[in-house]
C-alpha cells in the first residue's frame, strides 16, 4: 500500500457535546458552510464474533444505512499515538440491500452486538466534512478532516477545544450505562425515550469524568 493511499484510509475527526445544535447550525452557515446531505435517519448494527474477537483488538465493523447503505471496517492506526484528534483506519464499501448484508455477515459467523441510531445533517466548510448529530442521548457536532483544520473549525465555532471528544458513541453511552445504570446496550430513540434523561452539562460531567483519552486505554 503506498503512501497516498493509506492516508486516504484514516478517518480524522473529533466531536463535542453541545447544548444547542440549532444555534450551532447557525454558526456554521454564518462561516459560509454549504449543506451537503439533509437531515437524515441514520441506523447502525455493529457486528463482532461470539468470543468479541474485533473488540478485543480494537476493530469494529459495521453496517450503516441511510439513504444508502454500507459496510464499514476501522482499526487502530498508529497516527494516533501523536495527535490530539482521533485517527483511525477506515474501509468502506457501498452495498445495494442492507438486509442481505445481515444474513451473509450472520452466516460467516458475525452476530449483532450494538445497534445506534441517530439523525445526521452534513455540512462542507472550507476542506473540513461537519456533522450535525442528534443521537438519542443528546446532541453532537463532529468535524472531520486534516488535524490542523479541525483545530482552526472548531476555534471559528468557538468550540472549547478542551472538551473535545476523541471516543466514538458507543464508548460514550458505555459511560452513561455505567453512570445511569442503564438496563440496556441499543442507542435507540425507542430506549431512551422512557427515561428522564439528564441535561446537557449533568451529561458533560459524565462524559469527561476521565478526561480525554482513546478507546485503547
Amino acid at each position: 500500500m503506498t503512501k497516498d493511499s493509506l492516508e486516504e484510509s484514516l478517518e480524522v475527526e473529533v466531536k463535542f457535546l453541545v447544548s444547542d445544535l440549532e444555534e450551532l447550525r447557525d454558526r456554521l452557515l454564518s462561516l459560509g458552510a454549504e449543506l451537503k446531505k439533509n437531515r437524515i435517519y441514520e441506523q447502525n448494527i455493529l457486528f463482532d464474533n461470539p468470543w468479541q474477537g474485533l473488540a478485543r483488538q480494537g476493530k469494529l465493523l459495521r453496517l450503516r444505512q441511510d439513504a444508502a447503505a454500507r459496510i464499514t471496517f476501522k482499526g487502530m492506526s498508529d497516527h494516533q499515538i501523536d495527535s490530539e484528534v482521533r485517527v483511525r483506519e477506515e474501509i468502506e464499501i457501498g452495498i445495494d440491500d442492507f438486509d442481505k448484508a445481515v444474513s451473509i455477515l450472520e452466516r460467516i459467523g458475525f452476530e449483532k452486538q450494538r445497534i445506534y441510531e441517530k439523525y445526521r445533517e452534513t455540512f462542507t466548510l472550507n476542506d473540513l466534512e461537519v456533522v450535525l448529530d442528534e443521537m438519542p442521548f443528546g446532541e453532537f457536532v463532529e468535524l472531520e478532516g486534516a488535524e490542523l483544520s479541525i483545530r482552526k473549525g472548531a476555534d471559528a465555532l468557538q468550540l472549547d477545544w478542551n472538551k473535545r471528544i476523541i471516543e466514538n458513541y458507543l464508548a460514550l453511552n458505555a459511560k452513561l450505562k455505567s453512570h445511569y445504570d442503564l438496563p440496556f446496550d441499543d442507542i435507540t430513540f425507542e430506549n431512551f425515550s422512557a427515561y428522564d434523561f439528564p441535561g446537557t452539562d449533568d451529561m458533560a460531567e459524565v462524559i469527561h469524568a476521565n478526561g480525554i483519552k482513546d478507546e485503547r486505554e
